[in-house]
């Protein structure tokens, strides 16, 4: 597929089947991580009981955070879809024979351990890889609504994924649900295989891993927008990538609102997250972008000093909902801005430093949201993701940069412009 005709394409990227056919291995992906990380959770909890959950899950995280950037030279270096497509064969065959092991005999933990290593190796290759896709396969300008309709895919992912595996986990137990994830990282490998992309930087390069790794980190610093605003999505995800599922959990519990409770609060925080990326996927134009960053930023940290001095349960939901909207929001335009910016040379390599920045280094955060809230309750905890989120606000008024950013309306593309 050539890059003329990638712009000479009129339609929105809800309409692109290349783009659809990116989606829909995106969902399967995202899918089959939420039922291959609760059956490995679910098996370490039925081997060596709770004590051993976090050993394991720890062994993946742990080289995914420490491998993410090295995944992204090993992206800019092959090409990203080609690096996609191996690294999801290698999970899907991974999990698949996980499944047939666990079928044939009752699992240890090192079994587990070992699993869960190796999927954390690939997944630091595979994540910079398929997020890096998006401006390989559509158009600068609708950039924003593929972004839109990732954050989509995650939300409708982390609903449907938890009731998948619980489903197969009572039917079949662990083997079921490994399988399951297995056929859909299958199903992700397959779709992926049919998107097309444009191929002019698909060149390998000849410069050592390091050298790479080190020129991307370069460009990133010395980028006028993109060094600003990797600060800004590290700080304004510090909180929202992982580490505030927990504080809902322990704010529930401290308030006497119980499992339901939490489940409604985080129910609010999905569908206002959701709603941010439908509205950007089905808009026109996003006019002053950078503006709208640090507004929103601003309010998502009112909404969160909020919700952890909210006094009633439906008022938490209600603070709950509008924190999802306005950092759903703040996720979905600072992708598209990172993506517009970059040139597509270094997209793997700065897809992996912000993807280390919003996932990578979560696991690190869990045990500080535990201790900040036993010495001084859940609500130091929201104020502490208020505060951090008003000091990416103020960066980004800060930077000239981000603060006049624009992002490409629809309207304005040209067919000559890729």
């Amino acid at each position: 597929m050539s890059a003329d005709d990638i712009a000479a394409s009129v339609r929105p990227a809800y309409r692109d089947v290349n783009v659809l056919r990116w989606l829909a291995a995106y969902t399967a992906s995202v899918t089959g991580d939420v039922v291959y990380f609760l059956a490995l959770s679910w098996a370490a909890t039925r081997v060596g009981g709770p004590s051993q959950v976090g050993l394991v899950v720890a062994a993946g995280a742990l080289p995914r955070a420490v491998l993410m950037l090295g995944g992204g030279v090993v992206a800019d270096r092959f090409g990203p879809r080609r690096v996609a497509v191996v690294s999801d064969a290698i999970r899907c065959a991974v999990i698949l024979a996980a499944a047939a092991t666990v079928t044939l005999a009752p699992p240890g933990v090192w079994l587990l351990v070992a699993v869960a290593l190796i999927f954390g190796v690939v997944d630091a290759v595979f994540m910079p890889a398929v997020g890096a896709l998006p401006p390989r396969i559509t158009a600068p300008e609708q950039l924003a609504r593929v972004q839109g309709m990732r954050g989509l895919s995650i939300r409708l992912s982390n609903a449907v994924g938890p009731l998948l595996a619980g489903a197969v986990l009572v039917i079949g137990g662990a083997a079921s649900a490994f399988t399951a994830a297995g056929v859909l990282f299958a199903l992700s490998l397959v779709t992926l295989l049919t998107v097309r992309t444009t191929s002019s930087t698909e060149a390998s390069q000849h410069a050592s891993a390091w050298r790479e790794l080190g020129d991307g980190l370069r460009y990133v610093r010395r980028h006028r927008m993109l060094a600003p605003l990797v600060t800004v999505i590290g700080l304004s995800e510090m909180c929202f990538s992982g580490p505030v599922a927990t504080g809902l959990v322990l704010l529930a519990d401290e308030r006497g609102w119980g499992a339901s409770g939490m489940g409604w609060i985080a129910s609010a925080f999905s569908v206002g997250a959701a709603a941010s990326a439908l509205l950007i996927t089905v808009s026109t134009r996003i006019p002053r972008a950078g503006l709208a960053i640090c507004g929103s930023l601003i309010v998502t940290a009112t909404g969160a000093v909020a919700l952890g001095h909210a006094p009633s349960l439906p008022i938490a939901v209600m603070f709950g909902a509008l924190i999802g909207l306005t950092s759903g929001f703040t996720t979905t335009v600072t992708g598209a801005l990172i993506q517009t910016e970059t040139d597509a040379r270094y997209l793997g390599r700065v897809t992996s430093v912000t993807t280390l920045c919003t996932l990578g280094l979560a696991p690190v955060l869990f045990p500080a949201v535990g201790i900040t809230v036993a010495l001084w309750g859940a609500d130091m905890f929201f104020i502490g993701c208020g505060a951090t989120c008003l000091l990416a606000a103020a960066l980004g008024l800060s930077a000239t940069v981000i603060r006049r950013a624009e992002l490409l309306p629809p309207s304005h593309a040209s067919p000559t412009e890729r």
